[in-house]
């Protein structure tokens, strides 16, 4: 089947503070960055391309195969404002739906753009799940919410979850067994952890994520 016309979008925004700082999407996990990671995941999935919220100079993301997009907003509001940018980046190509993951997630479902879109109405926010745990930065986002979103953030408001109780949002769920697709990658504990995932994987740390439901 043809990738849906989405964007998407990968978020690398944080300041990965518990790391020592820099760019967590740029850590290497088995000879690779966790950024090329998650472009092999999620690019096939994406009619649309890729884009890259990042804040600073774009240059040190030349290798990746899309616009880098920084925050609209002052300040650095997090990760809504990176959200933000996605929607109106997509909304003036013309693109009606953007799909949010984190730049440090290795082990992305390969069904995920697709169970996502299929989770709601084309107008609705949809959210990724492992377990019970609701993942507000891996979802679905229709670009007619981002004056919406712009207004909000502009009121001082930085809640992701708070932003889409405000609207609802359908859940895909995926099992977090064998291994959690969602993994993220936080601590140099995380990435131990994640680089033994994926020796144990088998070549290239490649673990399935997809789910066995619809």
């Amino acid at each position: 089947m043809p990738a849906p016309p989405v964007l998407g979008l990968i978020l690398a925004g944080g300041q990965a503070r518990r790391m020592g700082g820099g760019d967590k999407p740029l850590l290497r996990l088995d000879g690779r960055t966790l950024l090329e990671r998650v472009v092999e995941r999620l690019g096939p999935q994406c009619g649309a391309g890729l884009a890259l919220s990042a804040n600073g100079d774009p240059a040190r993301f030349s290798g990746f195969p899309g616009p880098v997009l920084p925050d609209p907003l002052p300040d650095q509001p997090g990760p809504l404002a990176g959200i933000l940018a996605g929607l109106e980046h997509a909304a003036g190509h013309g693109m009606a739906r953007v799909v949010s993951v984190s730049g440090d997630a290795p082990f992305l479902p390969e069904d995920l753009v697709a169970r996502l879109c299929a989770a709601g109405p084309e107008s609705g926010i949809a959210l990724a799940a492992s377990g019970a745990r609701r993942h507000f930065t891996i979802a679905l986002w229709p670009t007619i919410l981002r004056d919406d979103l712009r207004d909000y953030l502009g009121r001082g408001e930085r809640r992701v979850g708070a932003f889409i109780d405000r609207h609802g949002a359908a859940v895909a769920s995926w099992p977090v067994e064998p291994v959690d697709p969602f993994l993220n990658v936080n601590t140099p504990e995380d990435l131990a952890a994640a680089e033994a995932l994926g020796l144990r994987s088998g070549s290239e740390g490649h673990v399935s994520g997809r789910s066995s439901g619809p």
